[in-house]
């Protein structure tokens, strides 16, 4: 049997293999502490009984997020379902039986450099949309950024960035959904949204971080959701350059894809708590949702971080955001475990699932498109 990490978001360490005991730890994230993301493949195991232990997984960043979850494998790295997963005395046990002498594990359903790279070209050939390299992250890879629609003084900004934690992979499932919808000609509410707005959507802000199969930080180690309030260029080049941006062409709505580790349920994060916060954004959420949780039974409001209070923390992505430009700005989070109000125990949260959660944001964004400012 063999256990190998040496690919794409590819990370773990192999600590001893006996037989089908396997025993692993997660390594950090690059020039970091934060640690939970893992995805390997193990070979040479077809028909065997395997008890595979992720030995520090109590120390992780995130322990509560072991409570309840189930790992995700694949054969084809397509199909992702679940195995049979626990968490007892700090280590995350799986037992499989490989049908196959191949076999991958995974946090979540990985989304890779290469699947990034074909979305954002086939996106750039719709008439609608346009490719532009706005940076370079630390390690100097392009951050693309898509431009659906024809830029006017006039029309709505809805800006949509999504993986600012790489190893929430879920996020740039969901932006896959989101562009599908919004490139296609024959929809009508993608239609009438590029009527009186312009889209920019960056798909990974942390390419670097997807790539080295890290959880939160990036390649120089920062938490880029922790660095809008004071951007580096040399640290944190892939927050500097999206708001220069956003300087550049401004933001009415603007929506930051995440994943959470704990709570089971689909759900957004508003940014009271900032100076600026007022009635508007305060009515402008509240449409938002409503029609959200309307129109897919995949979103609620009831399980969530709860209402933010004064001061908030303007380095967060959606809370700068709704400070500086004075806009309405969301986090949506996903799971990495099942949406509890609509279990399936086959797949739990997938990334089928998170890319028809990116397609069902069109509706929303339409609803509130007329009211704002």
């Amino acid at each position: 049997m063999r256990i190998t990490s040496n690919f794409d978001s590819g990370n773990i360490e192999v600590l001893s293999i006996n037989d089908g005991d396997i025993k692993l730890n997660i390594p950090k994230d690059t020039n970091s502490d934060f640690f939970q993301w893992f995805h390997f493949r193990l070979t040479g195991a077809m028909n065997k009984d395997c008890r595979i232990s992720i030995v520090n997984a109590g120390e992780s960043s995130y322990p509560d997020g072991w409570e309840n979850y189930q790992c995700r494998a694949s054969y084809d790295r397509k199909e992702w379902f679940t195995v049979p997963t626990t968490f007892e005395n700090g280590q995350l046990i799986m037992e499989c039986n490989p049908a196959y002498n191949s076999m991958y594990f995974a946090y979540f359903a990985p989304f890779s450099y290469e699947q990034h790279m074909d979305m954002v070209n086939e996106a750039q050939q719709s008439a609608y949309c346009k490719l532009e390299v706005i940076g370079q992250t630390v390690e100097g890879k392009d951050i693309d950024m898509l431009v659906i629609g024809d830029p006017d003084e006039e029309k709505k900004k809805i800006w949509v960035i999504a993986r600012q934690h790489p190893g929430e992979a879920m996020a740039e499932w969901f932006v896959q959904g989101f562009l599908g919808r919004m490139i296609d000609d024959t929809d009508p509410v993608a239609r009438r949204i590029l009527e009186d707005s312009v889209v920019y959507v960056i798909p990974n802000m942390n390419i670097d971080g997807s790539i080295a199969g890290n959880l939160r930080a990036n390649a120089a180690g920062m938490n880029l959701n922790r660095e809008w309030a004071e951007s580096s260029e040399d640290k944190s080049p892939e927050v500097f350059y999206a708001l220069k941006k956003m300087d550049e062409v401004g933001v009415d709505l603007a929506l930051d894809i995440h994943g959470d580790e704990a709570i089971p349920y689909n759900f957004v994060t508003t940014p009271e708590g900032i100076p600026s916060f007022d009635e508007y954004r305060k009515n402008m959420q509240d449409l938002f949702k409503n029609h959200w949780m309307e129109i897919s039974p995949d979103f609620q409001d009831k399980h969530n971080y709860g209402v933010g209070t004064a001061p908030a923390n303007l380095g967060i992505g959606s809370k700068q955001i709704a400070e500086r430009y004075k806009c309405v700005a969301f986090t949506i989070e996903m799971p990495f475990k099942d949406n509890d109000d609509l279990p399936d125990p086959m797949y739990a949260w997938s990334d089928n699932r998170a890319v028809r959660f990116g397609e069902s944001v069109l509706n929303p964004i339409l609803h509130v498109l007329k009211h704002l400012r």
